[in-house]
């Protein structure tokens, strides 16, 4: 948040979208840190949870991120890979749209993104990890341009299994959202430290548009 925050000089007071914020762990630390921050999430229990740390600059509300919102920003951001969970491109590219629209005159987008090519070449297929005394199995692959991991545990005697689902979406891919949504990339960083985008190496895909 910090290097994001200092790269956009952004004055305090800035007002800032948080874009499928979750329980709201970033919006809280943004808004401590001089930010007029507005949370939102498709899930009614993280919003739940996330209100109760509300105030006069720190707001959060239950909304669909496909949905432009009606009050515009300074920056709109989607962080740690908290975009490509809808099953069709046409719904990736609407949530491009309606960031655009979230955005003042001047505003930045950003996207942090996994970088789906380092991911792939590294996939580990199947695992075993114990964690406070519990064997999780996991298994990852790829199906129909999606990254999947399939976690399975037992607790107590009951088995649960859940899977997470991700798609694919490379550079390449934003560029042509980018394209059609008609913003345009102005940056682009492969870590936390804002260091180049490299395809084959880079941890993440951080995306910086307007």
């Amino acid at each position: 948040m910090n290097q994001l925050t200092s790269f956009l000089t952004l004055p305090k007071g800035s007002e800032i979208l948080d874009l499928a914020c979750g329980k709201g762990r970033h919006s809280i630390y943004l808004n401590k840190q001089g930010y007029d921050v507005t949370g939102v999430d498709l899930s009614t229990s993280s919003i739940e949870h996330a209100s109760q740390f509300e105030n006069e600059s720190l707001h959060f509300k239950e909304h669909d991120m496909r949905l432009p919102l009606s009050q515009q920003f300074d920056a709109v951001v989607n962080l740690f890979t908290s975009f490509g969970y809808f099953e069709s491109e046409e719904d990736n590219l609407r949530t491009i749209k309606a960031i655009k629209a979230e955005l003042k005159s001047g505003g930045y987008g950003i996207i942090d993104f996994l970088n789906a090519k380092t991911v792939i070449k590294n996939l580990v297929p199947s695992e075993t990890k114990t964690i406070n005394g519990i064997e999780f199995q996991i298994k990852k692959y790829i199906k129909d341009n999606h990254i999947i991991k399939d976690i399975h545990f037992n607790d107590n005697g009951v088995a649960y299994n859940f899977t997470e689902k991700v798609m694919a979406i490379t550079l390449e891919d934003f560029q042509g959202y980018f394209e059609k949504a008609g913003v345009q990339l102005k940056h682009c960083f492969g870590d936390y430290h804002l260091n180049p985008y490299l395809p084959e190496t880079s941890d993440r895909l951080i995306l910086i548009f307007e």
